[in-house]
């Protein structure tokens, strides 16, 4: 029996009008859609594909939030598990991931073990988070010279970036947007700095000054900071 593929599918920020023609086509003919699932049964990626995911067999992908890399790698293991049972049934399997399943997204995990085995696995990009947060603005994320730098407001370690010639976007900023907001002030960057939250979902809220935030907005938190061009 030929084997299944494994489809890493990015579904794009929230609204489901961004999920590209490419990603439609695989979703709605692959038989099996795995999904990251954070431990509290929130499925958003899967909500994103909506009416796609019905009559799909569905495997919860486990994607603990935790910094623990043996818990991670064990629980990546056993994503690898079941997915790789489904591809030896002969059945393609479509894991959805919000944004881009390049940009801090679980699937890579999944993506580097299932080829370790000897599967075949594709990435099919996704609108990443950050490019619908400046549409929604209405700015441009760089122009002409201008350099831009992706952090991971999550993990804390913001403040070395802030003295770089770069325009600066803070992915998943929720928990850290109180310190977030303090570090932009120190160094003076506060009024340059806007932020959308939940963009394209449920629950969405911009605020083009980041100042004005409200320090509870959530995970799905992208701040935006426009340090302008350079000479």
């Amino acid at each position: 029996m030929k084997r299944g593929t494994l489809y890493g599918v990015g579904v794009g920020p929230g609204d489901p009008e961004l999920i590209t023609l490419k990603a439609r086509r695989i979703i709605a003919a692959a038989p099996v859609l795995a999904v990251p699932d954070k431990g509290a049964g929130e499925r958003t990626a899967l909500a994103i594909a909506g009416e796609l995911a019905q009559d799909k067999q569905i495997l919860s992908c486990a994607a603990p939030m935790v910094r623990d890399e043996t818990a991670l790698d064990a629980a990546y293991e056993a994503n690898a598990d079941q997915v790789c049972a489904a591809l030896d049934e002969g059945k393609d399997v479509a894991f959805l991931t919000l944004g881009d399943p390049t940009v801090y997204a679980t699937y890579i995990y999944l993506h580097k073990k299932v080829v370790s085995r000897g599967y075949d696995a594709e990435i099919v990009p996704g609108v990443p988070s950050f490019c619908a947060v400046a549409a929604r603005l209405g700015a441009a994320l760089c122009e002409k010279s201008e350099r831009l730098l992706i952090v991971p407001a999550s993990h804390g370690d913001m403040e070395d970036c802030l003295d770089l010639d770069a325009n600066l976007v803070f992915m998943k900023a929720g928990r850290e947007m109180g310190a977030l907001k303090e570090k932009l002030a120190e160094k003076g960057l506060l009024d340059r700095a806007s932020m959308v939250a939940n963009c394209g979902m449920e629950g969405e809220l911009v605020c083009p000054r980041f100042a004005d935030a409200d320090t509870e907005a959530g995970y799905f938190s992208v701040v935006l900071v426009k340090k302008g061009a350079r000479p």
